[in-house]
Parts: structure tokens; C-alpha cells; sequence
């Protein structure tokens, strides 16, 4: 893969730097659990699915670095820290709960046992997201097989993963199937995910892509120049809503008035059934600069209030589809994402 988002390296975590691109490829060094929980919560590494697997690869590495006298209490800390990073993505709630469930069925072989248990499951949790966004875009591709105009919007390709990508994942499966493919890259305000990392990401790739402001995207679709919309998710309620980068539900919307079909791709690990509305999901509200600065400048008079959440809710009856790495989830979602998640 062009991208590496993030690895395990002489008992460090390396990060390339999401913050600097698309003009510096910088990788950011973290050594201790506390520079990783940082990093999340500062965006240094973003995207559900590399959100979690950054935060097992936090849990490992906090693990190894605390003595055994004062191991349980310690694990509990950094459980707590990594969990406080960013509300909204499941996959951050669902890796740290796979690396509690390492800890408490193995603390009774001691510690160096869990310590050495912790950082296998973290390698394995990576490994499998790769394998995961893979499966998941094929069976996109095969979806989207006659579609050749894609809209995306924020980015959920190798960025927002371990490697490779759910939305844009299925763009590469595409590709790989020799399908010609043209990519409209939504900017994604406040934080340009899609100008500043996926129309960087599809040009290492060599996707043809066009950028787009984000209230381009009904012009585009009135002149019949979009087949498809296909986006990632950080978190999918029992009943089919999802929450996903804001402006995703506007996108949605205007999908559904011109009859485009709108496509969800995320892992299995970004559903909660225990969630059971688009109601039930913290939105993140971030920092104000995000909206009223861009790159250090102020854009807008001094003392003007700023709303600013991270991310919107999109209802299941706007969702044409959820593809996951076990296939594709079509409505009723309320009867058919349990079905799927325990199939």
C-alpha cells in the first residue's frame, strides 16, 4: 500500500501525522500510552477503524511500560485515558473492550503473560482491520460495478484504517477490477479530511479524482454527474442510522432527491447493537478555531460564536446499503444488521 497510517516499532507506536498532510509526510513517534491518547484526541491519527486500532495498540503499550506492583490499578488508568479521546467512534470502545477481555481472562498466568497477551491482540487487531477493509471492498465493488462517478466525503481510506479503507477501499476494489472510476472529493469543512488527505490519498493511488467544495455536491448530482455516493461511518445504531463526518446527512439527502443510491461501508466493528437509534449516539463538539480559522488565520471577526460537531446522524430510510466485511446489509436494517453481526 501507498499509505502506512500507523505501526509497532521497537516498542513504540509510529503515526504518520494526518494534521501535516497533504504538504509534509511526517511520522509522529509516541512513547508512552498518554502521547497516543493525545494523538487521537489531538487528530494526529483519525478515522473510527484506526481510532481503535490505535488505542489496542495504546493499551499494549501502557501495559508493558508499568511495573507489576502496580499493574491492575495502572490498566485500569489507561483504559479510562484512551476511552476519554473521542466520543462518537465505536471502533475506539469496541478495541478497548477486546483488550480488557485479554486482560481479564489471562491475569491469573501473571503479568509478563497479559503484557505479552496485550500486544498480540493490538498486532492482531491491525492485521485484521486490513483483511477486513479488503473483503469489505470487494463486495462494494461488485456493488458498484456500473456506478463510474463516486462521491465521497471526508476520508475513510487507508488513513482512517489500518490500511487500505472502507469507502475508499471500495474505490481501489474498483480499480483493481479494472473498472474505470472517477472519484468526486467533497473538502469536508471545517477540517478539509477530503482536500487535504483523500484527494492526496487517490493521487498516490492514481484514481482520477476532482475536488469539490461540499455545496457543490447537489449541482453535481442535478447535472447527473454522480451514479454513486459511498462513505465510511464511525458508529451504526441497531436500527440502520448512521453517524458519520458532518455533511454526510445533507449528502444523503440529496442523494435521495435525485434517486442516487447512498452507500455505507464501515467494518462489523462499527455497529453497535447496543445503540438503538441515530438518537443514542454522542456527537463530538470540537474545538471552535476548527470554523472560525483555517491553517493558523482567522476567517471570521474576532468574538464571533462557533458551532461546531464533528459529526451528523443519517437516518436508515436515506441508506441504500451497508457493506461490511461479510457482505452487504439492504434493508430492513432493524431485522438484517443483527442477522449479519452474529452470521
Amino acid at each position: 500500500m501507498a499509505v502506512k497510517t500507523i505501526g509497532w516499532k521497537n516498542n513504540r507506536i509510529v503515526m504518520l501525522d494526518q494534521r501535516l498532510l497533504p504538504h509534509k509526510e511526517v511520522y509522529q513517534i509516541c512513547r508512552n500510552y498518554q502521547e497516543v491518547a493525545q494523538a487521537i484526541r489531538g487528530m494526529v491519527i483519525r478515522g473510527a477503524p484506526a481510532i481503535g486500532v490505535a488505542a489496542a495498540m495504546g493499551v499494549a503499550l501502557g501495559a508493558a511500560q508499568t511495573q507489576e506492583k502496580n499493574f491492575d490499578r495502572e490498566f485500569e488508568r489507561i483504559l479510562l485515558t484512551l476511552s476519554k479521546t473521542r466520543p462518537t467512534a465505536i471502533n475506539l470502545f469496541w478495541a478497548l473492550e477486546r483488550m480488557r477481555k485479554i486482560y481479564t481472562d489471562n491475569r491469573s498466568q501473571g503479568v509478563e503473560s497479559v503484557k505479552r497477551l496485550l500486544k498480540d491482540e493490538a498486532q492482531r487487531i491491525y492485521k485484521e482491520d486490513i483483511a477486513a477493509n479488503k473483503r469489505l471492498g470487494k463486495f462494494g465493488a461488485s456493488l458498484l460495478s456500473n456506478a463510474r462517478q463516486v462521491m465521497t466525503h471526508c476520508n475513510a481510506g487507508a488513513l482512517a484504517t489500518a490500511g487500505y479503507g472502507t469507502a475508499l477501499g471500495v474505490i481501489r476494489a474498483l480499480k483493481e477490477s479494472g473498472k474505470q472510476v472517477e472519484v468526486w472529493v467533497n473538502e469536508t469543512r471545517p477540517f478539509l479530511q477530503g482536500a487535504r488527505l483523500t484527494a492526496w490519498e487517490l493521487k498516490k493511488e492514481k484514481i482520477r479524482a476532482t475536488l469539490v467544495t461540499d455545496n457543490m455536491a447537489g449541482y453535481l448530482m442535478q447535472k447527473g454527474k454522480v451514479d454513486a455516493v459511498v462513505v465510511g461511518c464511525d458508529r451504526v445504531a441497531a436500527n440502520g442510522d448512521v453517524a458519520n463526518k458532518i455533511g454526510t446527512y445533507g449528502i444523503a439527502v440529496l442523494a435521495k432527491r435525485h434517486g442516487i443510491p447512498f452507500y455505507v461501508a464501515g467494518p462489523t466493528s462499527s455497529i453497535d447493537l447496543d445503540c438503538a437509534s441515530g438518537k443514542d449516539i454522542p456527537i463530538e463538539q470540537r474545538d471552535p478555531k476548527e470554523v472560525s480559522h483555517i491553517f493558523g488565520r482567522a476567517l471570521a471577526p474576532k468574538g464571533t460564536r462557533v458551532f461546531n460537531p464533528a459529526f451528523d446522524v443519517t437516518s436508515q430510510d436515506l441508506i441504500s446499503a451497508i457493506i461490511t466485511e461479510k457482505g452487504v446489509i439492504h434493508p430492513p436494517y432493524h431485522q438484517n444488521i443483527r442477522s449479519h453481526v452474529s452470521h
